[in-house]
């Protein structure tokens, strides 16, 4: 098939998935379209990127100014994206004093970084920095102040899917040059479909593949009904192609994570679990810890990259040692997102490892803002987590999801560096906040049907806020 002819039958079929999706939400305000805009560059490719054609790894001086400059083209579609996010947000009469008192410890992270700009060897690219990631928060906040928040989320996750899972596909296989990123020093070629790197297209399938695999397991029980049947068949295509990419792209930390969330979702709605969440509760976190120890206290990591299928850690341990080696201020870091710039990183580019980020989320956050930054995420980790199991009990559909997401995050920043503002921590945030705006309540055991033959993926005797920080605009 010629590639022109693939790209018109991609876009074709993406019409008709927005507009036929047996799955759409009539609920969902046409705002929604923005935060999708925004999340499309965000896990795909920056404006600049989407017309420069290869992804091509950049010379260290390249890559120097990219850090500290930015591209003009970027920061112009972005701030439209943000003016326009706060826009819907003053029009629903956005209560901020709310949001900032419920969700307190996050409020303190996003200040703590901006404070940190100060001490920053890069003071004004770190405060462009901090003022573009604002824009991340408030295209969550455009989400969450939907009349139905999770089912803006559902909605959200879904597109994002429609439009990327199978655009990767189709640039893999008909436009081969622009999907594939080739390393600077080596020259290996490693399919990114319509991401940027290997890594990237493993988080797309993995928040992906999490959304459709639940979305499917909330459905099955009502799988006679005609509606349902459309929606899980559409799942099951847009399942196969994620394993599809998340293979031929050779992301193992991202391949084992999804099948770890399987596990959560499956053993959220499994009957033992439903009817005693604190065995799932205290599990999780056993688990985790114990994995932690073995993979870094007894230096098991290799170990554990074997069984997943990986040969080794990618040089992650190697790269771990250089960068502690920099002996950056142990409390404060190095100033929001300024490890990567300057003579810190000419130093490890110098030794051979064209990199600019530590392959661990944890660490990547001690580096720019010390173990003040780390102990703030931890917090607020804990207390997503906390917040899970508290308003949700007996176990719903609703925390099955968000708990998928918030086990797959922490174990994906072990070896990934997802802190940064990328799409795994903006869907965790986005599921954290989502939650955050449902009051608990008693609930069935199975959930009822919704909206006529739409089974309810979030219970009716769950009340959902019709808006948590806001009035819903008429």
């Amino acid at each position: 098939m010629p590639s022109y002819l693939a790209l018109l039958l991609w876009f074709v079929m993406l019409v008709g998935l927005f507009w036929f999706d047996p799955a759409k939400d009539s609920k969902v305000s046409a705002a929604l379209w923005v935060p999708l805009v925004f999340l499309f560059f965000m896990a795909s490719r920056q404006p600049t990127q989407w017309l420069g054609g290869q992804v091509i790894a950049p010379d260290e001086a390249t890559m120097n100014s990219a850090l500290e400059e930015g591209s003009p083209l970027n920061r112009t579609v972005l701030l439209v994206l943000f003016i326009l996010g706060i826009a819907i947000l003053v029009s629903r009469s956005f209560r901020w004093g709310d949001f900032f008192r419920r969700n307190w410890i996050l409020t303190a992270y996003l200040l703590f970084a901006l404070v940190s700009v100060l001490w920053s060897d890069f003071p004004l690219p770190a405060f462009k920095k901090w003022f573009r990631d604002l824009g991340n928060y408030v295209m969550v906040l455009v989400v969450i102040s939907e009349s139905l928040p999770m089912e803006a989320l559902s909605t959200l996750l879904r597109r994002v899917g429609y439009l990327l899972i199978p655009l990767s596909v189709m640039m893999i296989k008909y436009f081969p040059d622009l999907a594939k990123q080739y390393d600077n020093w080596t020259g290996a070629s490693s399919y990114c479909g319509a991401t940027t790197s290997k890594n990237m297209l493993g988080i797309l399938c993995l928040v992906c593949g999490i959304y459709f695999f639940w979305d499917t397991v909330v459905r099955w029980p009502h799988r006679k009904d005609k509606s349902q049947k459309r929606v899980i068949l559409v799942n099951a295509v847009l399942t196969y192609l994620t394993w599809w990419l998340i293979i031929i792209c050779n992301s193992a930390t991202s391949r084992t994570c999804l099948i770890i969330a399987y596990l959560v979702i499956l053993a959220a709605h499994s009957k033992v679990f439903r009817r005693r969440p604190k065995i799932l509760s205290v599990a999780i976190p056993i688990i985790f810890l114990t994995y932690i120890l073995l993979f870094f206290g007894m230096d098991l990591g290799e170990s554990f990259a074997g069984a997943v299928g990986r040969t080794s850690l990618s040089g992650r341990t190697e790269i771990w040692q250089l960068v502690l080696s920099e002996h950056t201020n142990p409390v404060l870091g190095t100033g929001y997102e300024s490890f990567w710039m300057g003579p810190r990183l000419e130093s490890i580019w110098s030794k051979g490892w064209a990199i600019n980020e530590a392959h661990n989320g944890y660490l990547e956050v001690y580096l720019n803002l010390g173990f003040i930054g780390v102990f703030l995420i931890l917090l607020y980790m804990a207390a997503v987590y906390r917040n899970i199991f508290k308003k949700l009990r007996p176990f719903s559909s609703i925390g099955s999801l968000t708990l998928a997401i918030w086990t797959a995050f922490a174990f994906h920043n072990t070896t990934e560096a997802d802190f940064r503002t990328g799409l795994m921590w903006f869907v965790f945030v986005l599921a954290a906040l989502a939650v955050s705006g449902v009051e608990r309540e008693k609930v069935s055991e199975e959930p009822a049907l919704h909206r006529a033959r739409v089974p309810e993926r979030f219970p009716s005797r769950i009340a959902l806020s019709p808006l948590p920080y806001g009035r819903r605009n008429s």
